[in-house]
C-alpha cells in the first residue's frame, strides 16, 4: 500500500514539473516576440478616366466610333460607387443590310474589392455589379432585295432606304469581373469583362435593334451582351484613413 501511495505521488509530481516547463518555455517565446503597430495612411477619393480600349477601335474600325468616362468613389475599406458614361455610333454592314445605330448609355452601380493591399497599396481585385440605360436611334442606310431561284438566293437589287428611327430605349443590368493597379502615385491602369442581360428595350414597327450602345450588338446573342475594356485612371484623394497593421518578430 506505501508502494502504490508513493508511485501516485511520483507521478503528481512528474505531471506538475511537465506543466511548470511547458509554461516556462511559451512565457520564454513570448518574452521574445516584439510586436509593432504599423498606421499607414489609406487614400479615400474620386478615381476618374477613361476606357482606352474604345478610343483604339474607333481609330481601328472604319464602322465603329464612341468613348466612355469612368469613375468610382470609395465609401468603405472595400465598397465603392462607380458607374460609367459613354457615347457610341455602330455601323452594321452586312450583305443584307446596311444600318447605323447611334446613341449614349449611363451605368451605375457598385465595386466590391477582394484583393487584400499590403502596407498602404490602393490596387483592385473586383467584382461589380451595374444597371444601364440607354437612349439612341437607328438609321437603315440601305438594304438588299433576293428573290428564290432554283433553290438559291439571288441579290436582286439594293434600296437606298436612309429611314431613321430615334427615340429608343433600352434597359439592362450587368457583372463586371476586372482589376486596377497603381502605376505609379494616384494613377492606375485596369482591365474588365462584362457579361451583361438585357431587361427591356423600344425597336422599332417591323424591325428590330442591332445595336444598343453601351450594351453591344444583340442580332447574334439575344437578350445577353458581353464586353471589355481596358482603362487608365486618376484618384483624386479627398481624404485619409488610417489603416492599422500588426507585426510579430522574434526580439533581438
Amino acid at each position: 500500500m506505501k508502494t502504490q501511495h508513493m508511485y501516485v505521488s511520483y507521478i503528481k509530481s512528474t505531471i506538475i514539473l511537465l506543466l511548470l516547463s511547458t509554461t516556462m518555455a511559451l512565457s520564454q517565446e513570448e518574452n521574445n516576440t516584439v510586436r509593432d503597430t504599423l498606421i499607414y495612411k489609406q487614400k479615400y477619393g474620386l478615381r476618374l478616366g477613361a476606357d482606352m480600349s474604345k478610343l483604339a477601335r474607333t481609330f481601328i474600325d472604319d464602322n465603329y466610333t464612341g468613348f466612355e468616362i469612368m469613375g468610382d468613389y470609395r465609401l468603405t475599406k472595400r465598397i465603392y460607387l462607380a458607374g460609367e458614361i459613354g457615347n457610341e455610333e455602330f455601323t452594321t454592314d452586312n450583305e443584307v443590310l446596311n444600318n447605323t445605330t447611334s446613341g449614349s448609355y449611363i451605368k451605375g452601380g457598385v465595386d466590391l474589392n477582394f484583393y487584400r493591399n499590403w502596407l498602404d497599396m490602393e490596387n483592385m481585385i473586383y467584382i461589380g455589379f451595374r444597371g444601364g440605360a440607354s437612349t439612341f436611334s437607328q438609321t437603315l442606310n440601305s438594304y438588299n432585295i433576293y428573290n428564290v431561284n432554283n433553290q438559291y438566293w439571288n441579290q436582286q437589287f439594293t434600296v437606298e432606304e436612309g429611314t431613321e428611327f430615334d427615340g429608343l430605349t433600352a434597359f439592362w443590368v450587368e457583372i463586371i469581373v476586372g482589376l486596377k493597379a497603381e502605376l505609379f502615385n494616384n494613377f492606375f491602369a485596369g482591365i474588365n469583362a462584362q457579361l451583361k442581360g438585357l431587361i427591356t428595350e423600344t425597336a422599332p414597327d417591323g424591325y428590330e435593334n442591332l445595336y444598343i450602345p453601351g450594351f453591344n450588338r444583340t442580332y447574334d446573342s439575344g437578350r445577353f451582351g458581353v464586353g471589355f475594356g481596358f482603362n487608365l485612371s486618376y484618384l483624386i484623394p479627398i481624404f485619409k484613413k488610417d489603416k492599422v497593421v500588426v507585426q510579430e518578430k522574434e526580439a533581438e
